[in-house]
């Protein structure tokens, strides 16, 4: 093995000896990879296509052990640092180019303690892994609406899907964390140990330390709920979202209905002749007893006349990767987002004109339907800050081809802006991409600054930085 030059924290290029490198992977259970190795190609590769970057190094971690080397050796030659978890945030934080990657994607443990209702987690397990654990033992963690994403930053920057309103964010159930800090510390942070650096990793993602388990709350459900879509011709769309609207301000916790609008895919259910054309979907989950969820979704169910309504009782864990097929893995993708404390008219003509000018099949918006018990807790309580929004909306640009990079990006800036003004102002991190580093602060809002000060205390140097970045600084502004 030769010396090798690694990018840096200054941007710029450090010389790192091999006796350094060979040093690290003997301190390992885990491995270091690098561009000649067979596995280092799908090591780097995360879900949006759009990221092609090389680190010089990839550290797969096995254990908490591994994690404090691979941070320790970062630290200590100054490098870049990209932690990878699930690899699907948009903005492809997970890896950097030149540095250090510290791959989690092995550590995919789940525990189940059944009388105590909890799991401990570790953070390269996915949605899907944490569902088919918990489920086992009519139990759920309230998580995202796609099973191949990653716990660990989904539950670091929000998470919210289908059982949010019932049982509130996913890091609202959140008890516990082993952490290793910039100093390459495992500390455990809690509502007692640590207690101002439990407060910021609930929500403000990867800034402050590398997480190597999570301990959750884990809530009671039976393994089958009322779910499915109801597809609507897009022609009645601005009825349809009214209709919808007024529904759900009575909708019991237990019932979310999102809004997707977008060019119908080839489902079994529709007829051929909707294939390919715009429609709109009302999704929608009904997590408590069946017997009455026909009653609560009557009112959605009921509304215009739809192409094809296919609620009905489903496993929760198949309802849990029903929207998989439209978002593997190998498309670019390009999101922008709102949050909404209201639904107004003018909000859905701006977003009907939009779906006019979809630039491809798999481009999309959709509307999530939050509040309930996540909007009861207080904005300060954790670094979360958007209790008060009813509504999320992602601008999904979605497509194949790089020549249609800055058609598709152009149409989701678009619409951002021109909803821009009807919005509530906070954003939800983990759906915002690469390019929007001087929102940091808005989304946050007034628990901006303390997250600087609890940065400033644990990662002065900005080690991890390779996120929404909170930079340790005094200035407000510059996020």
């Amino acid at each position: 093995m030769n010396d090798m030059s690694l990018t840096n924290l200054q941007a710029g290029k450090t010389t790192v000896k091999a006796e350094a490198i060979e040093a690290l992977a003997g301190q390992l259970r885990g491995r270091v990879l690098m561009e000649n190795d067979a596995a280092y190609d799908e090591a780097r590769t995360i879900w949006n296509a759009m990221i092609d970057r090389k680190p010089a190094l990839i550290v797969q971690c096995v254990g908490a052990a591994d994690v404090i080397n691979a941070v320790r050796f970062a630290s200590e030659n100054g490098l870049l640092v990209a932690v990878r978890g699930g690899g699907h945030n948009i903005a492809g934080n997970a890896v950097c180019d030149g540095g250090l990657m510290i791959d989690l994607s092995p550590m995919k443990s789940v525990r189940v303690d059944v009388t105590a209702k909890r799991a401990w987690v570790e953070p390269g397990a996915t949605l899907a892994d944490v569902d088919k654990e918990t489920q086992a033992f009519r139990l759920a963690l309230p998580t995202g609406i796609n099973s191949t994403t990653g716990i660990a930053g989904l539950t670091l920057g929000g998470g919210f899907g289908w059982l949010t309103r019932r049982f509130g964010l996913t890091l609202d159930c959140l008890l516990s964390v082993d952490v290793v800090t910039a100093n390459g510390e495992l500390v455990r942070a809690s509502p007692t140990e640590h207690r101002d650096l439990f407060w910021a990793l609930r929500g403000g993602g990867g800034n402050f330390g590398v997480v190597t388990a999570f301990e959750f709350q884990l809530h009671e459900l039976d393994t089958q709920v009322l779910a499915g879509l109801v597809v609507h011709p897009f022609a009645d769309a601005q009825t349809v979202l009214q209709q919808y609207r007024e529904a759900l301000e009575t909708a019991p916790d237990e019932l979310t209905c999102w809004a997707v609008m977008r060019q119908a895919p080839p489902l079994p259910f529709l007829p051929e002749e909707w294939h390919g054309k715009e429609i709109l979907v009302l999704a929608m989950c009904y997590s408590g007893d069946i017997a009455a969820g026909g009653q609560a979704t009557a009112a959605l169910r009921s509304i215009g006349k739809p192409i094809a309504d296919v609620v009905g009782p489903n496993p929760f864990v198949g309802w849990q990767q029903a929207f998989d097929p439209l978002l593997t893995p190998g498309a670019r993708n390009y999101w922008k987002s709102h949050d909404f404390t209201e639904l107004s008219d003018t909000t859905i003509g701006i977003l009907l004109d939009a779906i006019r000018q979809l630039p491809g099949p798999e481009c999309e918006i959709f509307i999530g339907h939050v509040g309930g018990v996540a909007g009861r807790i207080a904005a300060e309580e954790t670094a979360f800050p958007q209790r008060s929004s009813h509504f999320v909306m992602n601008v999904h640009a979605r497509w194949r081809e790089p020549a249609m990079d800055q058609t598709c990006i152009d149409w989701a800036r678009r619409l951002f802006e021109a909803a821009k003004p009807y919005a509530a102002g906070t954003a939800y991190i983990n759906f915002m991409p690469a390019d929007e580093v001087d929102r940091v602060a808005a989304a946050y809002g007034s628990n901006y600054g303390r997250l600087v000060e609890i940065k400033r205390r644990y990662d002065p140097q900005n080690l991890f930085r390779m996120n929404q970045n909170v930079q340790p600084i005094e200035e407000r502004g510059a996020a």
